[in-house]
């Protein structure tokens, strides 16, 4: 549904509650008969905004999205007759916003490093011209979901002006190619004897789900430069993961790194319950980014929604809902939008914080019973869809989630509710990340439900034998890890050369292959094609090394050749190194009477 800022014409009259109470975020207040749930209200003298959860009579609860303190029985609450929503339209692109959309540098400009109580601001920019170009001409009916013109939002990113779902009618007159604001009229819809006119803006609220034409099967990966995940445990486009780990296994470095490489037009990143020198981080270094994608900077094509620990915390559900809105509206104009949310853990313990004030039966570990419900809710938001609308057009949305098990336990209740829902499951290793290898994802936990169709893709467009190159790759790695039992049994003298041998290739896996330096120029990100060739020289070595240890030569003679040192510069090699590099890989591996030579 679009929200209509009218009021119903049959309750012209604003009628005020009354605050009975104050327990931390939530307030409950009487006088409220007529309202609905999940209206947006205004709480005390401050305005503060709320949203109506628990309806008794005329007695409603209300959390409450900013501080509460000096709030007292008696202060007003003023109804706004909409629910909790947010404005869509030219201009989200490159702004930040806190968890209920607002935008946090114009507050800065009105209250200061603090956000001020009750602080507003408009979502998006009412002065700003936009240039214009329509789609369509009077007299052409049009649906939901159709393009009626477009406009350029910063540099990166085409904005096509949709008419909202459940508008259609014939397009009575639309303006000509010119500059505009959002709040100007762009057109007028005659549908029977009734006119509508519509504007570059629109709002939704944010817990209800944008309507869609088909959900489809994800047919490709979404490709994010991480070697370790683009080969061995892979997302869809349109898919969901969750990436659990302990504090410092680095779970807030793999969601920027994935913001700043995936190969998703759109990128929504939220920042939910995070410290603020993380999100100090990525407001310093994300405008710096140059974009491989569009040439820009990485905010041309990103919208970031701040809400640290340390702001109210009833606003962190609200972000999280707030972004997956905004990610289904570009999703509408047929992007591929990518979502990061850091982190479900916080926004699960505002949850359980708020159940407890509610006084709400506790489920596991004090969370709500509700607590499953509501986190499926998100993640079924994503998926590739065909979108409503003439064009038949498609879009997708990938949510990739962050999880903070308390103490890395990830059979704790937020961990295994995710667990349920999303099909792939990069698990971080706090052993792994003190050992300094990064990302941190342990090879013998993690897994995803995408493999099959991530391996056709590479299969078809990268290059031939990458599926069994992949599974001698997990072959090997499990077998390391059953070798390190024995060796520490009976130690590594009792080995013989083909075990040896084993670990030497597990070793170069690991260290040339799955551990990738996210601060280096180029090992940050590695292409598909870059890949495949690392891999595919890896394994022409490991041939050559079986049949180089049956003539008799000794893995610790195999250590000692230059083309171990090459591998570990394979990854950090910039594009004019590369050629010269794997020339001399390839060299190296051709020349078995080198290998030979060492005996």
């Amino acid at each position: 549904m679009v929200i209509d800022e009218k009021r119903d014409v049959m309750d012209t009259e604003i009628r005020n509650g009354t605050i009975i109470r104050v327990t931390g975020p939530v307030v409950e207040a009487d006088n409220m008969s007529g309202c609905r749930m999940y209206e947006s209200v205004k709480v005390g003298n401050a305005g503060l905004i709320g949203e109506i959860i628990i309806l008794e009579g005329d007695r409603a609860t209300i959390q409450v999205y900013e501080e509460t303190t000096g709030l007292v029985p008696g202060e007003p609450v003023v109804r706004t007759y909409l629910p909790l929503s947010v404005e869509l339209g030219p201009g989200l692109i490159g702004t930040m916003y806190d968890g209920i959309q607002r935008p946090l540098e114009e507050i800065l400009k009105q209250s200061g490093d603090m956000i001020e109580r009750g602080s507003s601001a408009p979502a998006l920019n009412r002065t700003k011209k936009y240039k214009f170009r329509p789609l369509v001409k009077p007299g052409e009916k049009v649906g939901p979901g159709d393009r009626l013109g477009c406009v350029r939002e910063l540099v990166a990113i085409i904005h096509y002006i949709l008419v909202p779902p459940g508008v259609s009618g014939t397009v009575e007159s639309i303006v000509g190619e010119g500059e505009y604001t959002i709040t100007d009229s762009i057109a007028v819809l005659l549908s029977g004897s009734e006119k509508k006119s519509l504007t570059m803006v629109q709002r939704w609220p944010v817990r209800e789900p944008r309507p869609v034409q088909e959900r489809l099967d994800p047919i490709e990966p979404l490709l994010t430069g991480q070697r370790i995940i683009d080969t061995l445990f892979p997302l869809a486009r349109g898919g969901t993961a969750a990436i659990p780990g302990p504090f410092g296994s680095g779970k807030t470095v793999v969601q920027q790194q994935l913001a700043k490489w995936v190969n998703a037009d759109i990128i929504i990143y939220i920042g939910c319950g995070e410290r603020g020198n993380e999100m100090a981080d990525v407001l310093e270094e994300f405008p710096t980014l140059k974009d491989p994608r569009t040439g820009y900077t990485l905010s041309s094509r990103m919208v970031l929604i701040a809400n640290t620990s340390n702001m109210p915390v009833a606003a962190r559900e609200a972000s999280v809902y707030t972004g997956i809105t905004i990610a289904e509206y570009y999703r509408d104009m047929g992007y591929h939008v990518a979502l990061m949310a850091d982190s479900t853990s916080r926004w699960a313990e505002a949850m359980r914080e708020i159940s407890g004030r509610l006084e709400e039966m506790p489920g596991e570990e004090g969370y709500p019973a509700y607590l499953s419900s509501r986190l499926a809710d998100f993640y079924e938001r994503a998926g590739r869809v065909s979108l409503i609308g003439s064009g038949r057009h498609e879009g997708s949305i990938s949510v990739i989630g962050a999880v903070s098990p308390p103490g890395g336990d990830f059979s704790e209740p937020v961990t295994q509710n995710t667990l349920r829902i999303v099909k792939v499951f990069w698990a971080l290793d706090a052993d792994l990340a003190y050992q300094r290898h990064f990302p941190a994802i342990n090879w013998l936990m993690s897994y995803s439900l995408y493999s099959g169709i991530a391996g056709s893709w590479w299969e078809n467009y990268v290059g031939p034998g990458f599926i069994q190159i992949k599974q001698e790759m997990m072959e090997i790695l499990q077998r390391e890890n059953e070798l390190e039992e024995i060796i520490r049994l009976v130690g590594p003298e009792t080995l013989p050369e083909s075990d040896r041998l084993l670990l030497l290739k597990a070793e170069i896996i690991r260290e040339s292959y799955l551990m990738q330096y996210a601060f280096d120029e180029f090992d940050t990100f590695t292409g598909p094609k870059k890949q495949y060739h690392m891999l595919t020289s890896i394994f022409s070595f490991f041939k050559r090394a079986e049949t180089a240890i049956e003539t008799g030569v000794t893995v610790a003679q195999l250590r000692e050749h230059p083309i171990v040192e090459r591998f570990a510069r394979m990854g950090s090699a910039s594009p004019e190194e590369e050629e010269s590099l794997f020339e001399a890989i390839d060299k190296d591996i051709k020349s078995i009477r080198e290998l030979k030579g060492m005996v």
